[in-house]
């Protein structure tokens, strides 16, 4: 088996809502996401020969799938209290609500609030790394024109700390591309 790990870093807010201690309030990380790619071999022609994918194709997803949604951004739980105060006034909580049930997240850029991204969970770096793998999933499979699969995703919240997502395997193998999660 053949695997190739690729690394960002994104500066973000959040707040993990109901946590007993200091977590519980707005707050920062230099976050360290690794995405983990493997394939039982390596592509044997075209742009991408001798590769189980493109690192640079991996860094182009990462960049616009998460550091260009949420760098520099506050991710909030959606049902957390503080995210009415800070809606644009033209939306709605319910209307938010509704679309992060069916989509997952939603990103808010607003001139007064700034970049804000909502998701359907507490945005924990257990919950963030699920939720960065599965937007990156069905990607991975493409750009490697169906030859890998991304396997495992990392969120160091600090430098000594880390979360890891990797899918059930059972499931995970069972499955096509982009159903079931």
């Amino acid at each position: 088996m053949y695997t190739i790990t690729r690394q960002i870093g994104i500066d973000a807010g959040h707040r993990v809502t109901h946590h007993g201690s200091k977590c519980r309030n707005l707050h920062g990380h230099r976050y360290t996401i690794q995405a983990t790619c493997e394939a039982e071999s390596v592509i044997e022609t075209g742009e991408q020969q001798g590769m189980v994918l493109d690192f640079g194709f991996l860094k182009d997803e990462m960049m616009e799938h998460i550091d260009a949604i949420c760098d520099h951004g506050m991710m909030l739980w959606v049902d957390d209290p503080l995210v009415e105060g800070f809606l644009p006034k033209d939306l709605t909580l319910e209307d938010v609500k509704r679309f992060v049930a069916s989509r997952g997240w939603s990103e808010i850029d607003d001139a007064v609030i700034g970049k804000m991204i909502l998701l359907r969970e507490v945005p924990t770096a257990e919950n963030l790394a699920k939720h960065w793998f599965n937007r990156l999933e069905e990607r991975v499979h493409r750009r490697s024109e169906g030859h890998a699969k991304l396997t495992i995703m990392e969120v160091w919240e600090t430098p000594n700390c880390v979360a890891t997502y990797t899918p059930d395997i059972p499931e995970f193998l069972g499955q096509t591309h982009g159903e079931g999660r």
